[in-house]
């Protein structure tokens, strides 16, 4: 594994697993939240300048990925219920899925509970959530199909 010189490696560092010649950019910053969360990035993907990943839960990012600069990876969201200050309600979690062969452009936004699978493609600034389809290439806010690799 590589990484540029100013790579964070945030409160539980020995719960995130590396494949070989995974190249990590400046300004990344990958977080597991709590002692049990994990994140796992497959190998030969590269993790683009000032990407965020947080997990509470488990993020898994596969083989042979380009994520571009600014991307942002978490698997929890915070609850929304009006009887109750936000600050004082419990995250909710759900897994995040990245499949091998995947490229998410600059800025993408990946929610909790996405699955991302083997050979999408996610345009700029794109937001997911849900299960995407493979070799689909999505764009938008919410991400949507707009056409599909050959």
């Amino acid at each position: 594994m590589n990484f540029d010189s100013i790579v964070y490696l945030m409160r539980f560092p020995r719960n995130i697993q590396f494949g070989d010649g995974v190249y990590v950019k400046s300004g990344a910053k990958l977080c597991p939240c709590n002692e049990k969360a994990k994140i796992t990035v497959g190998e030969n993907t590269t993790i683009g300048y000032n990407t965020l990943i947080f997990s509470s839960v488990n993020i898994q990012i596969g083989a042979n990925c380009m994520i571009a600069p600014n991307v942002y990876v978490v698997d929890s969201d915070h609850g929304t219920d009006r009887s109750l200050q936000m600050n004082l309600q419990e995250n909710t979690v759900s897994k995040v899925y990245i499949g091998d062969d995947v490229w998410l452009a600059t800025g993408v936004v990946v929610l909790k509970g996405a699955v991302i699978p083997e050979g999408c493609i996610v345009a700029a600034n794109s937001v997911v959530k849900g299960e995407l389809e493979a070799y689909g290439i999505y764009a938008g806010v919410p991400a949507r199909k707009v056409g599909e690799r050959k």
